[in-house]
């Protein structure tokens, strides 16, 4: 078929690269000049040169399946791209959770039990809840809140384990993030498989890290990339769909969600279910993502990343070092999930927090990003848009149903999932 793609983020690379691969003729737009949607790169300057930033950022776990396959398949070198670490959640004073390299779930079990500053009622807290979790099946009802299913831990615990997880992985602060889908981050992190709670911290840009290498294996195998295009309307016409007047047999829309209900509802094409699917995809909050990006030439931290105490004025939960992940010596990426407030306020509370917690003087603003739709909330209960739209057209991206939250691996596999539900 001749297949149109509104969207070159994350979910539409994978959905352009798996139409490819099963035969379809692929026509991918993106709006920006630069792939990658929500995890992309974002240039600046820093001592007079160009240097490359993210829009948010991100890392990847050893159990994002899918997404390091799709790499495989595009030619990526994990090595080289990627860092791959035990998954350590370690703070400036070197108190935290730091796991072996040990078969699942003995990593996690001897990481919680040698866990350095925590209380001996702390790990046997935590050792008791996840027992539960394994033995319900890693369940909960829909309703309940990550506070709620955390209720028998200690405040320990909760402080240095759940929380700074919950908020990297739902970009939700626990008393209103949803438990069902945090107990499959964790089934499918710290218990399902060995090495799936590695941290694989990017060495490149995200732009480079998969989107761009999408990109030119699509050329390379007779689809269309179409930077800085942005699609004006869609509309059905006879069995198949016109994207700004262009005919396709089928399209899927991989923008974010008020994009694509605005193409949707535009469309003119009536019905009960599309109406529901423009209602949903309007219908969902969303949290924002602030990275704040400082630097000193003499700026370095005992590992590549730090989870960080936060409160209202401090309020980022992690700390990258970007010079021992390829970038400029000294250039620090401060993260802040579920983030409020404006970007001098940020900026200033960062700077602040790092002189305080880090010990770091003379580090010097370089960017301050806000990505106000960043994610959506993932709240208890909350009913996300399907991916069947109505005949012909499909949507996919984070937000789309399905077990995960808004990371990469649940932007790849509801690309994937549309490329492989066309008609």
């Amino acid at each position: 078929m001749k297949l149109a793609i509104v969207g070159a983020g994350w979910a539409g690379c994978a959905a352009a690269v798996e139409a490819t691969r099963l035969g379809h003729q692929v026509t991918l737009f993106e709006a920006s000049r630069t792939a990658g949607g929500r995890a992309r790169r974002v240039m600046a300057t820093l001592a007079g040169q160009p240097v490359a930033l993210d829009n948010g950022q991100h890392i990847l776990i050893g159990a994002y399946a899918e997404t390091l396959r799709l790499m495989r398949e595009l030619g990526i070198d994990e090595a080289s791209a990627l860092l791959r670490l035990p998954l350590t959640m370690q703070f400036p004073d070197g108190s935290g959770l730091r796991l072996p390299d040990w078969p699942a779930p003995l990593d996690a079990v001897a990481g919680i039990l040698a866990a350095r500053g925590w209380s001996w009622a702390d790990r046997l807290s935590l050792l008791k809840v996840a027992l539960g979790w394994r033995l319900g099946g890693f369940a909960c009802p829909p309703e309940q809140s990550v506070s709620s299913l955390c209720s028998g831990l200690t405040p320990g615990a909760m402080a240095s384990l759940i929380e700074p997880l919950c908020v990297s992985a739902l970009n939700t602060p626990a008393e209103r993030a949803s438990g069902q889908v945090f107990l499959r981050v964790m089934r499918d992190a710290l218990f399902a498989q060995s090495g799936g709670s590695n941290l694989l911290l990017p060495r490149c840009d995200l732009s480079a890290l998969l989107p761009e290498a999408a990109l030119a294996w699509l050329a390379a195998h007779g689809g269309s990339p179409r930077l800085g295009v942005r699609v004006q309307a869609i509309a059905p016409a006879g069995a198949g769909w016109t994207v700004d007047g262009e005919a396709f047999d089928q399209a899927v829309l991989a923008c974010p969600p008020h994009e694509a209900a605005r193409l949707a509802e535009g469309s003119g094409l009536a019905g009960d279910a599309l109406a529901a699917w423009i209602g949903q995809a309007r219908g969902l909050r969303h949290e924002a993502l602030t990275t704040v990006y400082l630097q000193a030439s003499q700026a370095r931290l005992r590992q590549p990343m730090l989870a960080l105490p936060s409160n209202a004025a401090e309020p980022a939960q992690f700390v990258f070092d970007r010079g021992q992940l390829g970038g400029p010596a000294g250039l620090l990426a401060f993260v802040i999930s579920a983030s409020t407030g404006d970007s001098a306020t940020l900026t200033r509370q960062v700077l602040a927090q790092a002189e305080r917690q880090l010990g770091l003087t003379g580090l010097q603003a370089v960017r301050t990003i806000v990505e106000k739709r960043a994610t959506f909330a993932c709240t208890p209960g909350l009913l996300r848009p399907a991916a069947r739209m109505t005949p012909g057209l499909l949507a996919c991206g984070d937000y789309i149903a399905g077990p995960y939250p808004a990371t990469l691996e649940g932007a790849v596999r509801s690309g994937l999932e549309a490329a492989r539900g066309l008609n």
